[in-house]
């Protein structure tokens, strides 16, 4: 009876230096796939939990995670992507992840200068200029950015202040949870940092689950113009959806 004993204590023992916490700390390390050297300066952003975090000059980073969580990777140069969280990243320190270099062909570019005269007075009338109208609605403490004609540009604005619920119900309801997290992504700062060098949406399409078709249709519903929705980085698109989503939040609960 006490060998028995002796062995069932043995065995529970066993089994709960096996359990991983809900939540910890993982440690691995960027590596570049052709040569195997370390990376750093590597974005590093937990998905699920919408933290983010950079790799130092070994190319370490250590991040909040929880067993299926996914982290997205993304370096210039280098192919974005995404690693399933497993037991063994908290077991082992040693776990590596590899991103492979991207091959660009390179084109030949034409760059058409513009005719300049040498007097400024002629040169800054000649110079195309894009104009963006903005309006100002009483008892709305935001401005309206509605693109170029001014006649069409009052019905936009007039259209998604007055019926915005049908514009962007189906929009924002396809990830009801991502768009929660907005104000999450917003505080983080690695994640700020990221996108503030991004203007290709990719970062953005992975934290929102949004495909970039969804995110223009947010900003033309929201009379975001077509030059700020061509031009802006990916920390200005944030902050504009997260604006339009707010006041969305309040009109529809009328």
């Amino acid at each position: 009876m006490l060998c028995i004993g002796f062995t069932g204590c043995f065995m529970a023992f066993g089994q709960q230096t096996d359990v991983i916490p809900m939540e910890d700390e993982i440690r691995a390390t960027v590596i570049n796939a052709q040569t195997n050297f370390p990376l750093e300066s590597v974005h590093v952003i937990n998905l699920n939990k919408v933290k983010g975090t950079v790799t130092d000059p070994d190319g370490k980073f250590t991040i909040m995670a929880s067993v299926n969580d996914t982290l997205y990777l993304t370096y210039l140069g280098f192919k974005p992507q995404k690693v399933r969280v497993t037991n063994d990243m908290f077991k082992f320190e040693d776990t590596k992840i590899s991103l492979t270099e991207l091959a660009y062909a390179l084109e030949e570019v034409t760059i058409r200068p513009y005719a300049l005269t040498g007097y400024l007075d002629i040169d800054v009338k000649n110079l195309p200029v894009n104009t963006s109208y903005q309006y100002s609605i009483s008892g709305l403490n935001k401005s309206y950015e509605a693109g170029r004609s001014g006649s069409s540009a009052v019905s936009k604005v007039l259209g998604s202040i007055m019926n915005p619920a049908d514009l962007l119900r189906n929009l924002f309801g396809k990830k009801p949870q991502q768009m929660k997290k907005l104000r999450q992504m917003k505080q983080d700062k690695d994640i700020r940092d990221l996108l503030a060098s991004k203007f290709d949406r990719e970062t953005l399409t992975q934290l929102l689950q949004l495909e970039k078709m969804d995110i223009d249709d947010i900003l033309n519903n929201c009379s975001y113009s077509k030059s700020f929705i061509q031009t802006a980085n990916d920390l200005q698109i944030l902050d504009a959806i997260s604006s339009c989503y707010e006041e969305y939040k309040v009109l529809n609960r009328r």
